[in-house]
């Protein structure tokens, strides 16, 4: 994992078993429920002492998750990634798969977790950490879970029922059966579900389809800045198909909509 901010699950010996990562999620919220049943006791027989509090472990931010979830909710968005959607907002309870950009995917974050959010990314052990934190994702309010291995979906299910929204890049191919009954439980808990790849149903299908990089000189120089088409397609009347230009990311670091600009010798162009 990159960065000491985020919160990640502990990697599991070879020799244990496939469930592990799924008892750790599930001991993770349980964790979570008795600290708040203690934390509730203590209140209740303070009197005149004031409390101290301990350190923020992943059990703690996962409680606060669990307090602040709501369901039926509009999550606030980029203006960039409304942009994507026609005007639409992003909406708890819903699932977007996202093909081609993992900083796509980190400005679809960055909006809800801005403002709160708890987010949790599953099954992408390069993550990069602080490259979400640039984008505007809150680290204090990021939960990892690098490597699920087949028990992906359950952990995907246990965490939906704490954050708001998690990413997962799935395996092998969804099937519409999985997806339905992980459809259910994002909308009993007005959970966001971020897919990394195809996805049935998913109420909006982002691709980047080609994208021009900026920096690379004679040979030398850093990639600093990025030009992406991005193809939109969706179920919902306000997400029709079409296509976008997007700086992903701006010179300024900030993603934005870009109007597109003719290849010369200090681009790189890339496709997929």
């Amino acid at each position: 994992m990159t960065g000491t901010s985020a919160t990640e699950l502990p990697a599991r010996p070879a020799e244990r078993s496939r469930v592990t990562a799924l008892d750790q999620a599930r001991t993770l919220l349980a964790r979570a429920q008795e600290q708040k049943a203690a934390r509730l006791r203590q209140a209740t027989d303070e009197t005149v002492m004031p409390t101290v509090l301990a350190p923020r472990t992943t059990e703690t931010r996962v409680q606060q998750a669990l307090d602040t979830a709501t369901v039926d909710r509009e999550l606030p968005t980029l203006p960039a990634i409304s942009g994507l959607l026609s005007g639409a907002v992003l909406r708890g309870g819903s699932v977007y798969s996202v093909r081609g950009s993992t900083s796509l995917v980190m400005a679809m974050m960055a909006g809800p977790s801005a403002e709160g959010a708890w987010c949790g990314v599953v099954g992408m052990p390069s993550f990069g950490a602080e490259a979400a934190r640039s984008l505007g994702v809150d680290l204090d309010r990021l939960v990892l879970v690098p490597d699920p291995e087949r028990d992906w979906l359950s952990v995907v299910a246990a965490l939906v029922d704490a954050l708001t929204v998690v990413v997962v890049r799935p395996p092998g191919e969804v099937t519409p059966g999985e997806a339905s009954r992980l459809s259910a439980r994002l909308r009993t808990r007005g959970a966001m579900l971020i897919a990394v790849g195809s996805w049935p149903g998913s109420e909006a299908r982002l691709e980047v389809q080609s994208s021009t990089w900026t920096g690379l000189g004679a040979g030398e120089g850093l990639l600093t800045t990025r030009q992406a088409t991005v193809a939109v397609t969706g179920r919902g009347a306000a997400v029709r198909p079409q296509q976008h230009h997007l700086w992903l990311p701006a010179p300024d670091g900030t993603i934005r909509p870009a109007h597109p600009t003719a290849p010369s010798l200090t681009h790189w162009e890339a496709t997929g």
